[in-house]
């Protein structure tokens, strides 16, 4: 065999071993890749399982806006998901649950509305503080009776309506009074903040002892008068999982939703304040 022969044919040799050696490279490079991909599916998968079915929460009647608001955001986050609403007084929700009405979660609009639940064991998780609510003076559109302070309330001929004393709203608005040494006989005592807020809506009171974030989701149908004897009975609003929960997975979730900064942004924009 010639000189140039042989040289020819070493550089063939040299020539097909580089590209044996790329294409081996190529494929490390895509196993590795599809590994990662794979890995990365799996860990995705197990951190964010599949959430279906319906999610049942008890809450106080305060919280109906922003907690439809967060329930329509929870089931796009969640397709195949709905959430379901009991809005009502915290005492009578705690007595369902007790009673053995089926939810997943249960927001109270106070601690001691809470211990019912907690005291009979229902709940699966220690309560957590996700927000504080602080009470207003509902007063008709304009304040036509010229409120301007607790006092006013006691007013002569004033139609006052309070939440009942058993209600979170009720017990609060009785604080305040006792600090302020006022004694008022409201026309009625209303089983939960937004009945309270009705009649004076209806015009069928002058005003009503409320949460701010009642006045705040009115809007102009009343105008709200503040009170500096507000500060001084300010609720904490806790949130549980319950036990036996039918959606247990979805009801955290949602409790999740809830305690974010996402959560917490629609929370404080209803009126609410930060715990």
């Amino acid at each position: 065999m010639t000189r140039p022969a042989r040289r020819t044919r070493r550089t063939l040799q040299m020539a097909g071993a580089g590209v044996a050696a790329l294409l081996a490279l190529s494929a490390c490079s895509s196993s590795g890749s599809d590994s990662d991909s794979a890995a990365k599916s799996d860990s995705s998968t197990s951190a964010s399982p599949k959430l279906s079915g319906t999610v049942t929460v008890f809450a106080a009647a305060s919280l109906k806006e922003s907690f439809t608001a967060l329930g329509q955001q929870f089931e796009k986050e969640h397709p195949g998901t709905k959430v379901t609403f009991n809005f009502g007084g915290s005492d009578t929700l705690a007595a369902s649950i007790t009673g053995g009405a089926p939810a997943d979660v249960f927001a109270a609009a106070s601690p001691k509305t809470m211990a019912i639940v907690t005291d009979k064991k229902d709940a699966a998780t220690t309560p957590a503080t996700f927000v504080r609510n602080q009470l207003e003076i509902a007063t008709l559109p304009g304040n036509p009776d010229k409120i301007a302070s607790l006092k006013d309330l006691t007013k002569s001929g004033l139609k006052v309506v309070l939440c009942d004393k058993t209600v979170p709203c009720g017990a609060a608005a009785q604080k305040a009074l006792d600090a302020a040494k006022l004694k008022l006989t409201p026309v009625s005592y209303e089983q939960d903040v937004k009945s309270a807020l009705t009649k004076v809506e209806l015009k069928e009171a002058d005003a009503a002892v409320v949460y701010k974030t009642d006045v705040h989701a009115a809007g102009d149908k009343v105008e709200g008068v503040e009170f500096p004897e507000s500060a001084g009975a300010v609720n904490d609003y806790p949130i549980a999982l319950l036990k036996d929960a039918p959606n247990a997975e979805a009801g955290k979730a949602f409790i999740a939703l809830v305690q974010s900064a996402e959560g917490r942004q629609v929370l404080t924009q209803a009126g609410f304040l930060e715990p």
